[in-house]
């Protein structure tokens, strides 16, 4: 499918989105286009609070450090994923959301192991069958989504299996549609709650895409277009998941106007701002220059306050404005097997290093290897045979 031949129209307001469905065979198929959405930002809902149990644990990182009594940490331990596993890999996973220590004492059946009473949020991404393996285990990882660390295991966890409605859905107004045939077809069904889907593509005003959603056509409601002539308005009953947050509204206002050019437009957001300017550019991962090697890159580090910003610093240094080189971890070591516009091995000068060894000095992404994140990258980059140079 040709973007090109899909973003003009004769109409006194730009294309912003598309909509495109793939079909069996990954083919991408064009099926209409519309002046704007609106809920396509959303904060997401906290769920509400609960008193868990953590039952016969063995606590690791951060969780053993909220139960020491001579430690200076408190016990807020962030958001808290719970996996459980049988003898290879998990198997179902749930998120404590802000999680906080409420007391702990020996465990019954055995004094060596901890019983550990948390508040949190619990936010479960499937509905669970809940029935459990032979030998469950259960593994605990404090932390975000870009860096979370083992925090222990237990044997189980009182007040986890039970039942918890969904969330309400947020609906999805797709304004001033043009809808190609296949979209037609399914406005003409009688029923219209349907499983098919599509991907919303955002576009900047040069007609590239910043970024792509994925909704289903959960069609709540068609109307002729508050925008007139032959469109139409489009409610959807459920804009689907993962939508961007609020946060993401200026920084989309400013990669609609084309992507950046200069360096540090990040700089100003917050570290979720700063994830959701890295979301843009995973967007644009696929676009890479082809792999160069060699030569000194440098990584601006004024800015480098916390995890996402190293990333975005890192990225500009490494492909320039704009362009993808990981967004944690995992990902960033991708990056350096090539494939994404640099190849080793090069040089990197990181000024002022100092800014992000400070900031990130308690963010422990391995507690075996006691490196901060900062140290973590530096030592990665080290065994792929990069020569860093902190400044």
């Amino acid at each position: 499918m040709r973007i090109a031949d899909h973003v003009a129209w004769d109409r006194g307001f730009p294309v912003k989105y598309l909509l495109v469905r793939e079909d069996e065979e990954g083919e991408e198929k064009y099926w209409g286009r519309c002046a704007s959405v609106e809920g396509i930002f959303v904060d997401k809902v906290s769920p509400k609070r609960e008193v868990l149990t953590l039952r016969g644990c063995t606590p690791t990182g951060s969780l053993r450090d909220a139960l020491s009594p001579a430690a200076e940490s408190t016990g807020l331990l962030g958001d808290v994923c719970v996996e459980v596993w049988d003898d290879e890999q998990p198997l179902q996973w749930w998120t404590l959301v802000d999680t906080v220590v409420l007391a702990n004492q020996p465990n019954r059946s055995d004094p060596a192991l901890l019983d550990i009473v948390v508040g949190a949020g619990v936010e479960e991404e499937q509905a669970w069958d809940h029935t459990l393996p032979v030998l469950p285990q259960f593994k605990l990882f404090a932390g975000t989504t870009m860096v979370a660390s083992p925090a222990g295991h237990c044997v189980g966890v009182d007040g986890l299996f039970v039942s918890r409605g969904a969330p309400p859905s947020t609906p999805l107004h797709l304004i001033g549609c043009e809808a190609a045939e296949p979209l037609l077809a399914v406005l003409r069904r009688p029923r219209k709650w349907d499983r098919d889907w599509v991907q919303l593509w955002a576009l900047d005003r040069h007609g590239e895409v910043m970024y792509r959603h994925n909704v289903y056509l959960r069609i709540e409601k068609t109307q002729p277009s508050v925008l007139g002539g032959t469109l139409v308005d489009i409610t959807l009953a459920d804009g689907g998941d993962d939508r961007p947050s609020l946060l993401a509204r200026p920084i989309w206002e400013t990669w609609y106007r084309g992507a950046p050019t200069t360096r540090n437009q990040w700089a100003p957001y917050s570290a979720q701002g700063r994830s959701e300017w890295l979301d843009l550019t995973a967007t644009r991962m696929s676009d890479q220059r082809p792999d160069r090697s060699g030569g000194t890159h440098h990584l601006d580090g004024k800015f480098v306050t916390d995890v996402p910003g190293l990333h975005c610093a890192m990225a500009e240094a490494l492909v320039g404005p704009g362009g993808y080189f990981g967004r944690e971890w995992n990902a960033f070591k991708d990056c350096l097997g090539g494939g994404f516009g640099v190849a080793l091995p090069f040089t990197l000068a990181w000024h002022d290093a100092d800014v992000a060894r400070r900031a990130l000095a308690d963010v422990v992404s391995d507690p075996d290897q006691g490196l901060s994140y900062f140290e973590d990258i530096v030592q990665l980059l080290k065994r792929c045979g990069v020569t860093v140079v902190l400044q």
